[in-house]
């Protein structure tokens, strides 16, 4: 038995006996004695650290320059002078504040030393790295909390861009012990003591050696040390109190950096997100440097939760999902008219701006995948079947679809550019753990489009593109942000041909005129793209838009199109050299469900009227004014509108509650004056004083300005004056 095996099998977990609890299941127990690979752990991180320590005694001391942000100095020593030694040099509520540093643009550890001269940016929880940092902080005490009650062994805990972090943890194996609601507030007591410690995060060195021999009980974390960390080369590990944990940093100076702590929920996920591995415990949680920050956040979920997409989906009877077919929604009726309204809205910017809708099959022979690169770097992601001894996959995209689109015949310089557009059913194999009503989804469509288009027409076609989305969404009262995410690591293609890519991108952003910024390193694996993220009521991101230079499957597909060889032969319209076109792949709404999802949370139900599926419901004040009430709904119903009647034998008010609750725009009230005169008494959903008494107009005149409504796309429903 080796070592490391010996001292796994030494291991063992011992349990307090649970405390009965009225009401609801017991807490998890915490164990009685913290687990033995602890003690293990920090045997090891004392030795190494120690000789740490000595070799950076060791090191020569040098006078150093440190330029802040501002172009002033400090000086400085090497080896010795921290970022938190400049931050208390100017003054002690910086140094309070801060949160971590960056070093020549890279994030440092705020205690530190400086290697040599540098510059250097003091960074506090407004910046948005900063507050990754802060939360990647906090996942740590959140770690070293479930390890002390539950025993478990860590995988993997990150922040989380939406806010916040969360520990992926394995019990261990043949236990019955699993994460309850019950369990969040002894974990927040750990936790908070913790943090009451201040205790330090404490930076070392480690070779894959030693890491191995660190680590050696969790099959976890030997797995990502094996696959992630190279032989014969070294990475970082930290710790704060008893725990130690495999992670690249940086750090806050000390856990007492972290002043208001709270458990959120827990889930089920899979081991690096893949279903075939081990199934683990995923525990949620936030953190702020101030406790009204808490108390805010804590309001927004209140909010974010009466805005659920799922639970207004299910008031409203929308949509829904089940076992049989998961990760794929069910629309009912008047989800289905939310969802035609969109499609039918994105179609007539279609016919505006020089789109052609187009269908294409969706089954395809993966040796198109193949040729297009996707079942290289895509495959996890696809649904493959087999067809008459061949292999077939579902379409994950209308990319390649439409490059064969493309080539079935020659094409001119003057064709150019072709916009494909296509709301075709695609399919993607999204992991069971991370399916969520519809903001993710194995089945959905998109408001897909390709252009091709030459070289020379790039800058203006990416420009219409910003029109176009600056068009849609200015309809819905979004914000954007954009992002220009340039060459991975992983990538096809050469170099140059993304460098040039990139420029074109960069130069159309320039002369759009809204501010952007680089995401450097996010780009597709086929080409560099420019992310669009919108903001919502709640002011919470979503990315949905995406716009993409694409150099490479014109390559693969061998597209091309015959051109003029001079200017000569423009002017008299020959064309013989042969040149490949650009792709530009294109989306606005994104995912259709997904957009729906945003729109319900961000509208709160509370439908735009051009957008409702529940636009207008007629009451008649007495049983004997149906067939009236009746008429006037065919007449609403014939004009184009989504139209009701309440016929129930229920009394009048509570018809028209019943009518506010499921968010009509409109309630028309019809009496023996309205029968009379041909006319409603409206009462305005988004209009207060209407709603106590409300307006009679001629039916003709209320269809006429519902029209107007309808056209305007007003975000408003409120009759004109």
């Amino acid at each position: 038995m080796s070592e490391i095996e010996a001292q796994v099998a030494s291991l063992s977990l011992k349990e307090a006996k649970p405390k009965k609890v009225k009401g609801g299941e017991a807490a998890t127990p915490s164990l009685a004695e913290p687990p033995a690979f602890i003690e293990h752990r920090n045997r090891i991180f004392d030795e190494l650290y120690q000789k740490q320590q000595e070799e950076i005694a060791q090191k020569p001391r040098e006078n150093i320059a440190i330029t802040l942000a501002d172009g002033s100095q400090r000086e400085g020593m090497s080896w010795e002078t921290t970022p938190m030694d400049i931050a208390k040099s100017i003054s002690m509520s910086l140094a309070k504040a801060l949160v971590i540093a960056k070093v020549d643009g890279v994030l440092w550890d705020t205690l530190r030393p400086f290697e040599a001269s540098a510059k250097l940016e003091l960074l506090d929880f407004e910046n948005e790295e900063a507050k990754m940092v802060y939360w990647h902080s906090s996942a740590h005490v959140l770690g070293e909390a479930c390890e002390l009650h539950y025993g478990c062994h860590l995988c993997n805990g990150p922040p989380i861009e939406d806010g916040g972090f969360y520990y992926d943890i394995a019990v261990e194996e043949g236990s019955d012990r699993r994460v309850l609601p019950s369990d969040f507030a002894p974990l927040e007591s750990l936790a908070n003591k913790a943090i009451k410690e201040k205790q330090p995060f404490e930076r070392l060195v480690l070779s894959k050696e030693n890491l191995l021999r660190m680590f050696g009980y969790n099959k976890y974390k030997v797995h990502l040390i094996n696959t992630r960390v190279p032989d014969g080369t070294s990475t970082t590990v930290y710790r704060c109190g008893p725990l130690i944990d495999l992670c690249r940093g940086p750090h806050v100076p000390h856990t007492g950096s972290i002043t208001s702590f709270a458990v959120l929920k827990n889930s089920s996920s899979y081991f690096l997100g893949d279903a075939n591995n081990d199934s683990l415990q995923r525990i949620y949680g936030i953190s702020f440097p101030d406790k009204k920050q808490m108390t805010q956040y804590k309001k927004f979920l209140e909010e974010a939760a009466k805005r659920d997409h799922r639970k207004i989906g299910t008031q409203q009877e929308l949509f829904f999902f089940h076992e049989l077919s998961p990760g794929s929604a069910f629309f009912l009726p008047h989800g289905t008219r939310i969802y035609n309204t969109l499609v039918n809205f994105i179609r007539a910017k279609y016919w505006q701006r020089g789109f052609e809708e187009v269908m294409t099959p969706n089954m395809f022979n993966v040796k198109l995948w193949e040729q297009s690169g996707h079942l290289q770097n895509y495959e996890e992601n696809m649904f493959d079947l087999s067809v008459d001894k061949e292999r077939f996959a579902l379409k994950p995209m209308n990319c390649p679809g439409h490059c064969l689109m493309f080539g079935q015949r020659d094409r001119s310089y003057r064709e150019l550019p072709i916009r494909f557009a296509d709301f075709g059913v695609l399919h993607r194999n999204e992991a069971s753990g991370a399916l969520s009503g519809l903001t993710r989804v194995r089945r959905f469509q998109q408001d897909d489009a390709h252009i091709f288009c030459r070289q020379d027409q790039v800058r203006e076609e990416i420009k219409g593109a910003l029109d176009f989305l600056q068009d849609v969404y200015g309809v819905f009262g979004f914000t954007f942000e954009l992002k220009l995410s340039t060459r991975p690591d992983k990538f096809l293609g050469e170099i140059s041909i993304w460098d040039q890519a990139e420029a074109q991108l960069e130069q159309a952003l320039n002369e759009f005129g809204t501010k952007w910024v680089y995401n450097r390193g996010d780009g597709a694996f086929y080409g560099p793209k420019i992310d669009i993220t919108i903001r919502d009521a709640l002011n919470r991101a979503h990315q949905c838009a995406t716009i993409q230079l694409d150099f490479q499957l014109p390559q693969r597909f061998k597209l091309q199109y015959r051109a003029p060889t001079s200017t000569n032969d423009e002017q008299t319209g020959l064309a013989s050299d042969f040149q490949q076109p650009v792709i530009i792949h294109r989306a606005i709404l994104g995912s259709v469900e997904r957009m729906i999802a945003i729109l319900m949370e961000n509208f709160a139900g509370k439908w735009p009227f051009w957008l409702s599926p529940r636009q207008v419901m007629v009451i008649p004040v007495q049983m004997n004014l149906c067939d009236y009430a009746a008429q006037v709904k065919r007449s609403l119903h014939e004009a184009g509108f989504y139209a009701d009647v309440d016929l129930s034998g229920d009394k009048m008010e509570k018809k028209i509650r019943n009518a506010e609750i499921a968010q009509y725009n409109f309630i028309c009230v019809v009496g023996p004056k309205e029968l009379e005169e041909v006319s409603v008494n409206v009462r305005c959903r988004d209009d207060i004083e209407s709603k106590a008494r409300g307006k009679t107009i001629p039916l003709t005149s209320f269809i006429s300005q519902l029209n107007t409504i309808k056209d305007s796309k007003t975000m408003v429903s409120r009759l004109l004056n």
